[in-house]
């Protein structure tokens, strides 16, 4: 079947996120893309400007949006699937997340594939960009697709994965300056693809053998920085009990060439913090049991209950036993954004109360709001609202801490628990 012309390409990105908005608008400059979301406050700050994930700068969003679904270029955004019928291209870039047993929840991902089946017309094409594990493309969602629209896969409608490699937070590494790579469910479609990416993508393309290739790419990629910063967590537990400091040992270790540099740390958010769980469920589906990926995962998980565990224990050293005060500085998954998508410093927080500790929580990223709905806790993002403490762990290397007073919110004898080596050594008792 001939498929469309990249030049009368309408796209439908799903999910406007902090994947699908920056996709969108790259897009947006050169084709006419309509932004779809189910989250109707979403949608309404977007059509106003407002990019709560700080992903894409005020100005480029409003120089791209328009309130004409007509025009041949610019973002229209929308919660009405009903416009999306005029879309030939789909792309997905919903949330793939794990249940409370670290499983894949792939639901978000399928109700997006039957949003799209009940309007996919011949011809279409659909590209997802979600992270998944091998296979989920073609054995999971184009099911759905085929059965929602009564369409034939690879007959009447063609399927591609071009995986995200969004950072959030970092401006260096846009979506149109990290490399991409794209695949398709025909060579035909591959190279539709292909194009299409390389008409905004700065850095090129690399066009994978098959979808499954591409899907394995990008859950591999993050699988491998789990493991490695897996390692460097547990050199630091290590370190720790023979009373050396870590960082001097890994700043000694790096002067050799081809050593790595993996900080120890909290690994959370969306990508590292999950992705090992989808390539380990496919991996037990097929009958091997992975030992390396699961075993960096549990030193991963358990790093905010050592980080915890060691404070307290210093805190008991220094004789400050009873109705202690703690102040936690950072709670998004990384630095210098807000994103706090399975950020580990609450693993902090409950091993803390745990003890009956009283914790306050500061952060100047963090959207409190948010942070109390999805978390149940209170997070603070002004100075004024602060006091003094028993102990302070730095848990995020914001570079709005580099500049705090640290000294006038202790307390005599409180303990400076630096988790990411940020702090002058003067005033720090602990780090990683």
């Amino acid at each position: 079947m001939n498929l469309s012309n990249n030049k009368e390409h309408k796209i439908a990105v799903i999910g406007l996120g902090y994947v699908g908005l920056p996709l969108a608008v790259e897009f947006a400059k050169k084709f006419k893309v309509f932004g779809f979301d189910i989250n109707n406050q979403r949608i309404e700050n977007l059509k106003a400007g407002i990019d709560h994930t700080k992903e894409v700068e005020k100005n480029e969003l409003i120089n791209v949006l328009t309130n004409d679904c007509t025009k041949l270029t610019g973002l229209y955004c929308t919660n009405d699937i009903k416009l999306l019928i005029k879309c030939n291209i789909f792309i997905v870039t919903v949330p793939t997340p794990v249940d409370k047993n670290n499983r894949p929840n792939l639901n978000p991902l399928l109700n997006a594939s039957k949003i799209i089946g009940e309007i996919l017309k011949k011809g279409d094409i659909i590209i997802y960009e979600s992270t998944v594990y091998p296979g989920v493309t073609e054995d999971e969602c184009v099911p759905v697709l085929a059965h929602h629209s009564g369409l034939k896969y690879n007959i009447d409608f063609f399927v591609g994965y071009s995986p995200e490699r969004i950072n959030p937070g970092d401006k260096e590494h846009s979506v149109a300056n990290i490399l991409k790579i794209t695949s398709g469910s025909t060579d035909e479609s591959a190279q539709i693809i292909d194009d299409l990416y390389r008409s905004i993508i700065i850095a090129g393309t690399f066009k994978a053998s098959s979808i499954k290739v591409a899907e394995a790419a990008k859950v591999i990629e993050n699988a491998q920085r789990d493991i490695n910063i897996a390692f460097v967590n547990e050199l630091a537990m290590i370190f720790n009990k023979l009373g050396i400091n870590t960082q001097e040992v890994l700043n000694a270790a790096g002067t050799k060439w081809n050593f790595m540099k993996f900080q120890p740390g909290l690994v959370g958010g969306h990508c590292i913090g999950v992705d090992p769980y989808y390539l380990a469920q496919k991996a037990q589906e097929v009958g091997y049991h992975p030992e390396i990926i699961l075993a960096g995962r549990r030193v991963n998980d358990g790093m905010g209950a050592y980080i915890a565990d060691e404070l307290v224990r210093h805190i008991v050293r220094k004789g400050n036993i009873n109705n202690n005060e703690v102040l936690i500085l950072g709670f998004t998954f990384k630095e210098n954004c807000p994103d706090v998508r399975n950020t580990k410093v609450i693993d902090i927080v409950r091993r803390l109360k745990e003890y009956h500790i009283n914790v306050d929580i500061f952060d100047p990223w963090a959207d409190p709001s948010q942070v109390e709905h999805e978390y149940g806790v209170i997070c603070k993002n002004s100075k004024s609202e602060l006091k003094k403490y028993d102990a302070i762990i730095l848990a995020v290397a914001h570079h709005k801490f580099k500049d705090i007073d640290i000294s006038s919110m202790c307390n005599e004898n409180a303990v400076v628990y630096d988790v990411k080596s940020m702090l002058p050594h003067s005033i720090v008792d602990m780090s990683l």
